[in-house]
């Protein structure tokens, strides 16, 4: 089963959680016990998991991840969103989670995130959930 969930981001660089949207690709699938594998087909947007449940961490990673990517670099790409690539290749355009019981399998503290580092704009995230 693969499916789609759409984001629209408000800024330039943030972090969603789409943990429940996942959750309920996961519960329409079926599928108790698997892998649900997700990847986002855009060259400015990432996807990761990470702590959700304190905000202070998803300020601190965007934090982070300005200082090490500045915006004004000096880079050769002209489209004035080179920072955004080289974000997206450090986080990563995929991840996934394992199913049990018919649920996201995460850690107490952990959400499922879309990067966004070219925003606003309107994400796609595929989920594909296998059973096995």
């Amino acid at each position: 089963m693969l499916k789609e969930i759409t984001v629209k981001t408000r800024s330039r660089m943030e972090m969603v959680d789409i943990t429940s949207q996942v959750q309920e690709v996961v519960r329409e699938s079926g599928v108790k016990e698997g892998i649900c594998y997700l990847y986002v087909p855009h060259t400015t947007a990432g996807i990761t998991i990470n702590e959700g449940a304190d905000p202070s961490v998803v300020r601190d990673i965007n934090n982070t991840l300005r200082k090490l990517v500045p915006p004004d670099a000096g880079y050769a790409h002209l489209e004035g969103n080179a920072d955004s690539h080289v974000k997206t290749t450090i986080v990563g355009p995929n991840t996934f989670a394992f199913v049990e019981g018919g649920r996201l399998r995460l850690g107490t503290w952990q959400s499922i995130f879309l990067c966004e580092f070219d925003g606003p704009r309107t994400r796609r995230v595929l989920v594909k959930v296998f059973s096995g």
